[in-house]
């Protein structure tokens, strides 16, 4: 297999993403001036128009790109939940999951360098068996298969040789991509936004602070009875190789097809991870990916990939635990007042607590409604315009709003989670379930009374 050669020169790659942004940018101008003389179905054609141009040049400007640009893809991959027209949907998610998918190639002989150098020790002298063909791409490496000399099957994750320099001339070019998000989601704030994904994509690097993550989870969730954080092996895990025990199972294209029970099991299942890690223990997997888990044969589901992981101070999460007790409770004044407390208003005095208590409610009212709900893609989509685009109602308020950066990832967690229940058109009573960690009730369902059990232990 030929070797794709990592570019790493900001120069070259800088050149590649300005001549993009400045085509969307001129395209825009022309909308804005067209946009005059439009009917209001007209403009929104319009809008829909540029969004769809702005996202194929995003995928265009991160496809260019061999090293934090694929991760990058995943970090902003709220372009999936439907900022594009419906009609162009399918098509889109198609090249932004090969852009998810995408790697360089690179030859198993610069691989095996990069692992006998990390372990300090031939292939053969630390592996009883090792598949050379890769079993997963990630965006910054590749996983392989092996078996220990004690038998055990397990992932090797190795990073590419020359990708830390690749990323870190990605991250130089990040403002100008977040640029271009932004004529999309107009509400983004760049700055925050940048400052908090360079922090995470940073980490991603060092294979040892994933393991760390992985392994706090692992201990969490130990004898689980369907949740599987796979053990790390700490003895073989370094900055640029880390070994995980072993999983397979069904992946998100097979559970799709799944009846009615099992994807409202998974999905209650994924709902109960990623919100359940958050709320519950303040550290989480920032990446609710589709590639991210497994379905095993026994029913449990498998969790994978913990580089794009976040700590929350616990003031932080109370104050979101608060926010959302406001909210379902309809206590607009008392959302106002955490809100203008807790710095998320810069002028206080601007906003109106009911015209507040409506925006929160059109992002949260899916999880905070105390109704069972069957979630469609749909819903996803329009949470993401009701969050930050300039065909939400709330959008005049939400340029005078301020998120912080610990609360980004936050957000995207349960942006990305209800896009997954939305394809698996999950059924539940999202609430019930929720209450569980913002009231401290009991469970109503049985994989709630199963993880009652767990935790009382």
């Amino acid at each position: 297999m030929a070797k794709d050669r990592i570019p790493t020169s900001r120069i070259s790659r800088t050149a590649k993403v300005s001549s993009l942004a400045a085509g969307q940018a001129a395209r825009q101008l022309r909308t804005h001036a067209t946009n005059l003389a439009r009917s209001e179905e007209g403009r929104s054609a319009a809008l829909e128009r540029r969004h769809l141009e702005a996202a194929e040049q995003i995928v265009a400007a991160l496809g260019t790109m061999k090293g934090a640009a694929m991760k990058l893809g995943q970090v902003m991959s709220f372009l999936d939940v439907g900022l594009v027209p419906e009609e162009h949907r399918e098509e889109f998610q198609k090249k932004l999951g090969a852009l998810r998918d995408a790697a360089p190639k690179v030859r198993f002989t610069d691989m095996r360098k990069v692992i006998e150098s990390e372990l300090e020790a031939p292939l053969g002298e630390v592996f009883k068996e090792f598949d050379e063909e890769p079993i997963a791409a990630a965006s910054i490496g590749q996983v392989y298969r092996a078996r220990l000399p004690d038998d055990r099957i397990v992932a090797v994750k190795v990073q590419y040789p020359g990708v830390a320099a690749a990323v870190r001339a990605d991250m130089q070019n990040l403002g100008m991509i977040l640029r271009l998000m932004k004529r999309i989601a107009p509400g983004l704030d760049v700055k925050n936004t940048a400052d908090e994904i360079r922090s995470r994509i940073y980490d991603e690097l060092d294979y040892e602070l994933e393991a760390q993550n992985q392994r706090a989870l692992s201990r969490i969730f130990k004898n689980h009875p369907f949740i599987v954080v796979p053990d790390v092996v700490t003895s073989l895990s370094r900055e640029k190789v880390m070994v995980s025990e072993f999983v397979s199972g069904a992946g998100f294209d097979s559970v799709k097809e799944g009846d009615q029970a099992t994807r409202d099991r998974v999905g209650e299942i994924v709902f109960r991870f990623y919100f359940g890690c958050m709320y519950r223990h303040r550290q989480f997997s920032g990446d609710p990916h589709p590639g991210n888990f497994l379905l095993m044969p026994d029913g449990r589901v498998a969790f994978l990939d913990f580089g794009l992981f976040k700590v929350m101070p616990r003031n932080l999460i109370e104050l979101e635990l608060e926010t959302q007790r406001a909210g379902h409770e309809g206590d607009a004044q008392r959302l106002w007042e955490i809100w203008a407390e807790g710095g998320l208003l810069k002028e206080p005095d601007k906003f109106r607590p009911d015209k507040l208590l409506s925006q929160f409610l059109d992002a949260t009212w899916w999880y905070l409604t105390d109704e069972t709900l069957e979630l469609e893609p749909d819903i996803a989509t329009q949470v993401m315009i009701d969050m930050s685009d300039p065909r939400s109602e709330h959008f005049g308020q939400m340029r005078h709003e301020t998120l912080p950066a610990d609360h980004i990832f936050g957000r995207r967690v349960e942006l990305l989670t209800l896009a997954v229940l939305g394809q698996l058109r999950a059924t539940n009573n999202w609430h019930r379930i929720a209450r569980e960690w913002m009231y401290g009730d009991d469970p109503v369902t049985a994989l709630g009374e199963e993880e009652a059990a767990f935790y009382s232990q």
